[in-house]
């Protein structure tokens, strides 16, 4: 399970709206004072994202949480936000140079581009299909109890 820090924003019956903040893990790198990732991390800052959670736990805005999603849904997520699209991209162009043989580079092109069309349609279509799905959305886990601030004594010397 993949866990992140999130503030609720708003709390209904089943469901919570929660908003963490995107961060990049360059920060923690011994090499990110010379990378170019790191120096685009350093200008966009910190964003903040709000997303839909399951819930099951009586919460308040304002409240903190821990946020979890399963590491398949993540994977299979990625799998077809990424994958599909460049395999059917590939997929099209092969196509392409089988079918136009001889043509020159530009129905190969074009039927490589039409493949990655195809692919984010596709994408597009299961993304919507797998929406409703509970395996693939995010869980409120627990609600983070708050930590006193120890008091601090004057002294009167």
């Amino acid at each position: 399970m993949i866990e992140e820090a999130a503030v609720v924003v708003e709390a209904g019956d089943g469901y919570a709206w929660v908003e963490t903040r995107r961060r990049s893990a360059c920060g923690a790198c011994s090499a990110s004072d010379g990378c170019g990732t790191a120096t685009l991390a350093k200008v966009w800052g910190d964003r903040r994202v709000r997303v839909r959670a399951l819930s099951t736990l009586p919460l308040h805005p304002g409240d903190a949480v821990i946020v979890g999603l399963a590491e398949g849904a993540l994977l299979r997520g990625s799998l077809l936000v990424y994958l599909l699209p460049i395999v059917l991209l590939l997929a099209g162009a092969l196509l392409g140079q089988a079918a136009f043989a001889g043509a020159g580079e530009e129905p190969v092109i074009l039927s490589g581009a039409v493949g990655l069309g195809l692919g984010f349609l596709a994408a597009r279509v299961v993304s919507r299909r797998l929406r409703s799905d509970t395996r693939f959305q995010p869980m409120v886990m627990r609600r983070l109890d708050a930590v006193p601030m120890p008091a601090t004594l004057l002294s009167s010397r």
